[in-house]
């Protein structure tokens, strides 16, 4: 059962960490035992949107995750349940629907790719080098790796391209005239791209967490009712000796957010301070959808919310505080970077315990 759709099991899943919206089944992002990470983001394209309930991309993120013991498995897996079932349904937990088609980060310790979806059609570009964002907008241009079968011929029906020269997904099925958030994405992707760029060759997990912390180029957003709900960081060692490390805030606007590692191993300890509650009669499961509103943050949101409000008033104890917080994620960052060059051997235990016992950490700061 996924948000809207019941689709057909698989024999096996792989176990998966998600960060999520937490009234829905999927998932904004996350990762599998396998190494591999997929993200999404919304966009709209020329394709017209599903008002009706199919998948969402974030319940194709989470199945790509559960499904693919790699970044191009999990592209497939994504590929063939878009191309069959569709995207469609509402992604906010209101009244009025809010509609979009998805791109994908995918990511695993060998390889990488974007997938950028327009209704059921779609492109996917393998990233050979370098460093790559996307940003709710089209990216992919003329260099597409695998595509729909149907993808030209769909573009050159529609009037949208005349089949001569070259083929730029992103210019063939970009809306002409753009909603306003979409021109806003615009300076947005071009700024992760430089902060990326000044980074190349020595991008660590610390440079990561600082673009996502980046508020001028409006990566990290907390204003206009709009606020960076999760942030996640991954660090795939090419070494398949050597483990992955998730780094999870859990918690709203990176900026003054904690980054806590997440390690794959047997026994993990279940983290309850940031599973939201769960409701009988939830108003996201009974139709007609969304009449009702519940409080959905869990405990550790509860409690990093009370302190922002501090924050916003005692700038000095907030300054402090937040220090603190820096230095208990400085310590999560330097046990990985022990872990990963193996100057430490953590017992299995620990590394079990080691998500649960940083949130511990931090609620008790707070």
């Amino acid at each position: 059962q996924c948000t809207y759709l019941e689709i057909e099991q698989v024999e096996r899943t792989h176990a998966v960490v998600l960060s999520r919206p937490a009234w829905l089944w999927g998932a904004e992002m996350g990762a599998n035992d396998c190494g591999v990470c997929v993200g999404n983001e919304g966009v709209w394209t020329r394709e017209p949107l599903g008002e009706g309930e199919a998948l969402l991309g974030m319940d194709l993120v989470r199945l790509g995750l559960e499904r693919g013991g790699s970044a191009r498995e999990a592209l497939e897996v994504i590929t063939a349940l878009l191309e069959r079932y569709g995207q469609g349904g509402s992604c906010k937990e209101e009244p009025v629907p809010f509609v979009y088609h998805n791109t994908f980060l995918l990511a695993d310790r060998t390889e990488a790719w974007v997938l950028e979806t327009a209704g059921r059609y779609w492109a996917a570009q393998r990233i050979r080098e370098g460093s790559r964002n996307i940003s709710n907008q089209l990216s992919i241009g003329s260099d597409i790796t695998a595509e729909h079968p149907g993808l030209r011929e769909r573009a050159r029906s529609q009037g949208w391209w005349s089949g001569d020269g070259e083929f730029s997904f992103s210019r063939v099925f970009s809306l002409e005239k753009q909603p306003p958030r979409m021109e806003a994405a615009k300076a947005r992707f071009h700024a992760g791209k430089e902060l990326l760029q000044q980074h190349a060759g020595h991008i660590t997990a610390e440079t990561l967490m600082s673009i996502l912390r980046d508020k001028d180029s409006g990566i990290c957003v907390d204003t206009e009712g709009f606020r960076t709900a999760g942030s996640m960081v991954s660090v795939l060692p090419r070494d398949p000796a050597l483990p992955c490390v998730h780094f999870f805030t859990a918690t709203p606007d990176p900026s003054r957010s904690v980054f806590k590692p997440f390690v794959f191993v047997d026994g993990i300890k279940p983290a309850p301070q940031v599973r939201s509650p769960t409701f009988l009669q939830d108003p996201a499961k009974q139709i007609p959808r969304f009449q009702s509103s519940v409080d959905r943050r869990h405990e550790l949101y509860r409690r990093h919310q009370a302190v922002l409000e501090l924050m916003e008033q005692d700038r000095e104890r907030g300054q402090k505080l937040l220090e603190t917080l820096q230095e208990l994620e400085k310590q999560g960052l330097e046990g990985m970077r022990e872990l990963l060059e193996g100057t430490v051997t953590p017992c299995p235990e620990e590394l079990a315990d080691l998500f649960f016992d940083c949130v511990e950490a931090e609620m008790k700061f707070y």
